[in-house]
């Protein structure tokens, strides 16, 4: 049944009028997902600008509070809608006087502090395109940024301003704590208050320009407009359910996509506040204490941290959050039955990308199947292409439909007809992950299709043996790839993580053997084991192209040292 209707004022102009219609009909279907499907249609704006024609807006209908930060030692702050308003005008107008326009390219690299959303927001209102960095990156590839970005600003702290000492151009340096030969951010401090943007945002115009975290290949260079992302995150606030008044935490890096889905564009679209919880080593139990204390109602972790949490005990969460959602990777069964157990709540996996925003979800008040990812969302057509065929099907690469094209996809990738053309080939967006779907709609994910692998002539993906292996107590993390075999092509192999409290021995890889010799039909059972750390992209995402690269490396030699195998075993014979 639908709640009463939310609603207020209206936006700003008519993009914002549009923008909150629409806000609206999925504020009011958020548990009736048959109606959404069906009444819902994308905004489409001639001219919008987030930042001004929504964002100022809030505070007129209730001034909540829109970001709270606190800090490892019990330090916090924070900043109701209206005080972001007139930060984010005073930042604008002190941009505007360095020389920041319309159109230019700005690298903003800042941590989970005030001055990433000012900045945001005054990028925006200022129609200047934002080059999202995280911290974590090196000179290197800020060089790669700054070239192929065309970036002609830089906003950073001055923790980091000394990596950009042989990053070459001509851009504006700004520095947030200070920094010799950087502008100092907190001369924005004595700008106006009041902002006059200079003209009309173009719902077209580039807004977001992300550098993959290229798990693959090199970065690649997703672009973003004005109502793409803004807009295009209506799907992602519907998936987590998000309402006025809700306290959203959202565990995710600045600089990535997901850091903009669920710690900006998501939560203020659903006028819900934005909470950050900061510290320099993760300490599940400190999180939980801080989440109780707070009044966390809302909360989005990827699987590496469901994989921690879990491992703490849950139950002294006194009061979990009623919405609990998993993205970045799909969540293993396993995770979401221990947290279940715990809460009292059912994590629900949702499935994008940073060239779109959510596509498929499981949403609230649904009902749930256990290892589907959900049914596609309000707003998005989405297809199961054949790869050899190019015809729809039960099971193959997951597509959206681009006749009409839903807006939370991409522009394209800058500078990349050639790509473009690949991705968007035969009246679809390929994804390049595989999934397979039932009766009902309801979407599985298989594995990215350069994953998915044969062994003896059966497909295998390695995420249904992944999520096998993480039933058992020893597996923390477990990455399947092939491994070369002279008889069968090819053989699952395992690189495992282990558990707190288990040791890297016979023993250990003769229990893990054993349970997915169990649990697995004999085509699919893990062959070979090894146990490391895996190696993962900047933004945790596991590189299986590393390890399968490693694989045909390592045998070379028939007998590489670390690894287990079943017929290292007189126990598993048959």
């Amino acid at each position: 049944m639908a709640q009463q209707a939310v609603s207020g004022r209206a936006a700003a102009g008519p993009g914002g009028a549009e923008f909150l219609a629409a806000r609206d009909l999925l504020l009011n279907t958020r548990e009736d997902y048959a109606t959404a499907r069906a009444e819902f249609r994308w905004p489409r704006p001639v001219e919008f600008n987030w930042a001004l024609d929504w964002f100022d807006t809030i505070a007129e209908r209730e001034d909540r509070i829109a970001l709270w930060i606190v800090e490892a030692d019990g330090s916090e702050q924070k900043l109701a809608f209206s005080d972001l308003t007139r930060r984010s005008n005073q930042v604008a107008n002190w941009l505007r006087g360095l020389g920041v326009s319309r159109g230019d390219r700005l690298i903003l690299m800042l941590g989970n502090q005030v001055e990433l959303w000012e900045t945001i927001l005054a990028a925006m209102k200022l129609g200047a395109v934002i080059i999202p960095a995280t911290p974590l990156l090196g000179p290197d590839d800020l060089r790669d940024r700054v070239d192929r970005g065309a970036a002609r600003h830089v906003v950073t702290s001055s923790a980091h301003t000394a990596k950009f000492a042989d990053v070459p151009g001509g851009y504006t340096r700004i520095a947030v704590g200070g920094a010799d030969g950087w502008e100092s951010y907190s001369d924005s401090a004595g700008a106006a208050t009041a902002f006059e943007p200079d003209g009309a945002t173009r719902a077209e115009d580039p807004l977001l320009l992300y550098f993959t975290s290229g798990t693959t290949a090199k970065p690649k260079l997703v672009e973003h407009t004005h109502v793409s992302y803004p807009i295009g995150h209506l799907s992602t606030m519907y998936w987590i359910g998000l309402e006025p008044g809700d306290v959203h935490l959202n565990i995710s890096s600045p600089g990535w996509a997901k850091h903009a889905w669920s710690n900006v564009f998501a939560p203020w679209n659903a006028e819900a506040t934005v909470f950050l919880y900061n510290y320099e080593r993760f300490d599940a139990l400190a999180l939980l204490r801080e989440m109780q204390r707070c009044e966390v109602t809302s909360f989005c972790a990827p699987p590496t941290v469901w994989r921690m949490l879990i491992q703490a005990d849950l139950t002294g969460l006194a009061t979990p959050p009623n919405k609990v959602v998993g993205a970045g990777e799909p969540l293993n069964p396993e995770i979401v039955e221990q947290v279940r157990r715990a809460w009292g709540v059912t994590i629900r996996d949702g499935f994008g990308q940073t060239e779109t925003s959510v596509q498929v979800a499981n949403t609230p008040g649904q009902e749930l199947k256990p290892g589907s990812m959900g049914r596609a969302l309000p707003g998005f057509e989405v297809a199961l292409v054949d790869p050899a065929s190019g015809q729809e099907a039960a099971e193959g690469e997951i597509c959206l439909r681009v006749d009409p094209r839903p807006v939370g996809l991409m522009t394209g990738y800058a500078d990349d007809a050639e790509r473009n053309a690949e991705v968007l080939r035969g009246g679809y967006y390929h994804t390049g992950d595989v999934g397979s779907v039932d009766e009902d709609g309801y979407i599985t994910y298989v594995g990215r299709t350069d994953d998915v692998f044969k062994a003896s002539d059966y497909r295998i993906s390695p995420f249904e043996l992944e999520s096998v292996l993480l039933e058992h107590e020893a597996v923390a993390e477990a990455a399947v790839v092939p491994s070369p075999d002279p008889i069968r092509l090819a053989v699952p192999k395992a690189y495992v993580v282990l558990a707190q409290g288990w040791e890297p021995s016979d023993g250990t890889a003769l229990a893990i053997l054993r349970f997915a010799r169990e649990h697995l039909a004999p085509y699919k059972r893990i062959r070979r084991l090894e146990f490391t750390d895996l190696p993962k992209t900047i933004s945790g995402k596991i590189r299986r192209v590393q390890l399968r690269t490693r694989e045909v490396e390592i045998h070379e030699d028939p007998s590489p040292a670390g690894e287990y195998r079943e017929e290292d075993f007189p126990e598993l014979k048959s």
